[in-house]
């Protein structure tokens, strides 16, 4: 039996109407299979079908038979939708989000950092805390005193036009002759080095950082200038300080082409540290130096001059750095996983 006066227009990947319900009603009577139902008359997966037709079987004659009524399964259907809302946990979770709140502004430690550490260190349990996904959204919805503009990169800058340059010269060993170990990260004694510079204008003072790319280990160096000279005695001093574990510590450093590293290929003529050189205009290849660097102009402003800021103001930067919990080091601290690595090389 067909009917030929019923219309449906099913949306793919939308709820069925209650027209829907009515037809496979119909069209189960007729004898029809729920695969048939699905694939000819609403063009939807047949076990949405089956999930109806097991919701709407009504017991009749006293329970001794069970039929399909679409007013039954459409009465489950509205049942379940009055209960699918999102739920706000933030009445049960308030001594998490306190402690969220404490250590993102006292400490500066990320939302990700917060929730990371909390389980570390036993602080929480699972069911107590919310994951780094929900604390965003949390912010986005004001349920927590932490605001988007509180988030440094959360507003992030419009990255600038690419332009090709093929001029300048390479300082020394190539990048590409690196290797593939380092890029793995699970060897410890691989560094990157840069510069942070102040004011432009005038002589000021730089800030040479150094980053170990497996535990994120970070260390800043004040130099009174960006001159090669500068740099390299920078490097000297750490060597001497280490003595003979200066290879071990060292085992290679990246960093640009510069002018301020044109003289750091001569560390290998004393020790058996070997120094690569990124492509020109190629920053991204050492990235962890960079988005570190990031982190340090969260203090350090852009445009002022280095020689405004104390030795005891980036030492607090540097400490407050290497105390924040990363996600990539299982949420211990880069003080943690450095010591351990340390400890390592003198016991050898």
């Amino acid at each position: 039996m067909d009917y030929p006066n019923h219309i449906t227009n099913h949306e793919k990947g939308k709820h069925l109407r209650y027209e829907d319900y009515i037809l496979i009603e119909l069209r189960l009577k007729d004898g029809w299979t729920a695969n048939a139902i699905a694939k000819k008359e609403l063009h939807c997966s047949p076990n949405t079908v089956r999930n109806i037709i097991k919701k709407g079987m009504t017991p009749l004659y006293n329970g001794k038979v069970l039929r399909f009524r679409a007013k039954t399964a459409w009465k489950a259907y509205q049942k379940n939708r009055s209960h699918s809302c999102r739920h706000y946990d933030v009445l049960e979770k308030r001594p998490f989000l306190q402690y969220v709140e404490k250590h993102f502004k006292e400490d500066g430690w990320s939302l990700d950092a917060c929730a990371g550490r909390a389980l570390l260190d036993g602080a929480f349990s699972r069911e107590e805390i919310l994951c780094t996904k929900s604390l965003y959204n949390y912010v986005d919805l004001g349920l927590i005193c932490v605001k988007n503009i509180d988030l440094p990169q959360k507003l992030r800058r419009k990255t600038k036009k690419s332009r090709c340059r093929q001029q300048k010269k390479i300082l020394g060993r190539s990048i590409e002759e690196r290797p593939s170990e380092v890029n793995k990260r699970a060897e410890f004694g691989h560094w990157e080095t840069d510069l942070v510079v102040g004011s432009k204008s005038g002589e000021d003072n730089v800030l040479l950082t150094l980053l170990e790319r497996k535990t994120r280990q970070l260390k800043g160096i004040r130099l009174p200038d960006k001159r090669a000279e500068s740099v390299i005695a920078a490097f000297q001093s750490i060597r001497d300080s280490l003595g003979d574990h200066f290879s071990d510590v060292f085992k290679t450093i990246t960093t640009d082409n510069g002018s301020e590293f044109a003289k750091l290929s001569e560390l290998e003529q004393s020790c058996h540290t070997k120094v690569y050189f990124a492509h020109p205009y190629s920053s991204w290849e050492k990235g962890s130096i960079e988005n570190h660097n990031g982190l340090i102009r969260r203090f350090l402003r852009k445009g002022r001059r280095m020689d405004s800021y104390s030795a005891d103001d980036i030492l607090a930067v540097e400490l407050w750095a290497n105390a924040l919990p990363r996600k990539i080091l299982g949420y211990q601290t880069p003080d943690e996983a450095f010591e351990a690595e340390m400890d390592a090389i003198y016991a050898a």
